[in-house]
């Protein structure tokens, strides 16, 4: 095969050169887009009249006929052909005939995949938002049933206060809804075409680029056409807001995994979602959460790459930027899998209610209370700390907790204490009283369930 640009060359490059440069092993992965694209563009060389109307609907016609092929899985792709936009102008030529070579008027493959990139990001990213959505509504839906369930709050790993489960839950909606709202707002930034940029300078034809734009449902056009081919920003946005989402998720496994331990019990993960050892038959090992938690490096290494590769090069396109590809693709599979895994493993998991509430009673975690309670009665808060402080070291010393010490123990410490200091010992009233906005208290978690409910409701209505 000849290459489409080989006019002005007098040998061809050794195969395994050919191999080194080739891009179309993943960016086959483009090829609706480019398609679409290409639907795009002579649909607006017909309007524009640089085509006359038997060229475009021929063109149109034989690109229709690939996006069937393609679809069916039916289209072979080869390495002589570099890449996925020469191989389907090939293939479009092969169709039709000389008329496919029409197709490229006005265009370079340096918008052309540029305006591949985008399609695509904007379509995965508005699937990455509905997958969010779907393990908010997990998470919003499993802390609904657990409002008034205990767990210890954990500071450095080490019980602090005991917290509603649904309230711990919650704190992983947020992040999400965080989350949803960077990747929203980053279709501004992909939802642009550079599509009639050319290589770098535009084109001397008289093209109109809003009208290509229009076609493909972009919100505006590049204003620079050196910038429309070099930018790359919106896929390191992309990297970026998905390294945070995994930040997010592996924190969340960690925690699941370490919930699921022999030595928390608190929950118990569903059979999907673990494995078996193939020498111990006793274990039950929550691999998909951490994969989830191994997985997250990778889309750090992939938005680093990216970041690397970009760094040093001077405008316009350079052949550098073909590595732009295959890590966008892998985040886009890694997110993908790992929200689809995370909202599962949430529905489904069981939660050992009776084995959390035990927690919050044979530790130190309401220690906090005592100190509140007596400031709430004068005593200056750092004097308060001071006296529970000893009151704990007490306990320790005798082996027992403090809702076991008798009221002349506490007396002892401060006569501010009286016989209502067993109720604020209490976890669950501990819990319920927390009522300052944003705490753990029923009434707010109660009122963040029914704000993240309203938040789901209109995300669904916007898309």
């Amino acid at each position: 095969m000849s290459k489409l640009w080989g006019g002005r060359f007098t040998k061809s490059a050794e195969e395994w050169v050919d191999e080194f440069g080739a891009s179309i092993s993943f960016d086959k992965e483009l090829v609706l887009e480019d398609i679409e694209g290409s639907l795009a563009h002579v649909a607006m060389l017909g309007e524009t009249g640089i085509l006359p109307e038997s060229d475009v609907h021929q063109i149109r016609d034989g690109l229709k006929i690939l996006e069937a092929k393609a679809k069916a899985g039916e289209l072979s792709f080869s390495v002589k052909a570099e890449d996925i936009h020469l191989n389907l102008e090939s293939m479009l030529i092969e169709e039709i005939g000389p008329v496919g070579g029409k197709l490229h008027t006005g265009r370079s493959r340096n918008d052309q995949v540029a305006t591949d990139m985008h399609l695509y990001l904007r379509r995965q990213t508005e699937d990455v938002l509905q997958l969010i959505n779907g393990l908010q509504e997990a998470v919003l839906a499993k802390a609904e049933q657990h409002v008034e369930t205990l767990i210890p709050g954990y500071t450095h790993l080490q019980r602090a206060q005991p917290v509603s489960f649904a309230h711990h839950l919650m704190a992983y909606f947020w992040m999400l809804e965080r989350d949803k709202q960077r990747f929203s707002e980053s279709l501004n930034r992909i939802n642009v075409s550079p599509l009639g940029a050319g290589a770098l300078a535009g084109t001397t034809f008289p093209i109109d680029r809003a009208y290509s734009a229009e076609q493909l449902g972009f919100a505006s056009i590049y204003e620079n056409s050196m910038d429309a081919v070099s930018d790359r920003d919106f896929i390191l946005e992309f990297l970026s807001n998905s390294s945070t989402l995994m930040m997010h998720l592996s924190r969340f496994s960690e925690e699941i995994i370490l919930w699921s331990s022999q030595e928390f019990q608190f929950i118990e993960l569903d059979d999907a979602f673990a494995t078996g050892s193939s020498i111990m038959p006793q274990k039950k090992n929550p691999d998909m959460a951490e994969l989830i938690r191994g997985k997250t490096g990778r889309v750090y290494g992939n938005l680093m790459g990216l970041l690397t590769v970009l760094k040093g090069l001077p405008l316009a396109y350079n052949k550098d930027m073909q590595e732009d590809k295959e890590g966008m693709f892998d985040t886009v599979k890694t997110v993908i899998g790992s929200l689809k895994i995370f909202e599962g493993m949430i529905s489904t998991m069981n939660v050992r209610t009776e084995k959390m509430e035990q927690a919050t009673k044979s530790d130190f975690s309401n220690a906090t209370e005592l100190a509140d309670y007596l400031a709430s009665k004068g005593m200056p808060f750092r004097e308060a700390h001071e006296v529970v402080g000893k009151l704990v070291l007490d306990c320790i010393s005798k082996g027992c907790y403090l809702a076991d010490l008798e009221i002349s123990d506490f007396k002892a410490a401060s006569d501010l204490f009286q016989e209502d200091i067993y109720t604020a010992l209490n976890p669950y009233e501990a819990v319920k009283r927390r009522n300052s906005a944003g705490g753990t208290g029923f009434k707010q978690v109660s009122l963040a369930i029914e704000k993240g409910k309203s938040l789901l409701t209109e995300f669904q209505n916007q898309n």
